[in-house]
């Protein structure tokens, strides 16, 4: 795994002869969070029909709950990410003095 030079966003996997490249990684990871809230409530409330698959689908709310409780931790990461200081990388003189 490296990340793509100039892009800071970029990841990029080797996989044999080809290449992965996931662009914007934190909206890469806000898709498939809100893809996997999605599936759990899809498969909770099928599993609903069944008096026998109740428990389990009790379960797959759940989950698809606690996801979409993470959902704001991500935009949050992504804002802190954006924002973190770097000393001595392009600060002259008092630009970052606070």
């Amino acid at each position: 795994m490296t990340t793509g030079s100039g892009d800071r966003g970029t990841v990029v996997f080797h996989i044999g002869h080809d290449e992965l490249v996931l662009r914007q990684r934190y909206e890469v990871v806000s898709i498939v969070n809100d893809l996997m809230i999605g599936l759990w409530f899809v498969v909770g409330s099928c599993l609903f029909f069944s008096e026998a698959l109740v428990f389990w689908g009790t379960w797959m709310f759940l989950l698809g709950s606690v996801q979409m409780m993470i959902r704001p931790g991500i935009r949050l990461a992504r804002r802190v990410h954006l924002r973190r200081f770097h000393p001595g990388r392009g600060a002259e003189g008092g630009a970052y003095d606070y």
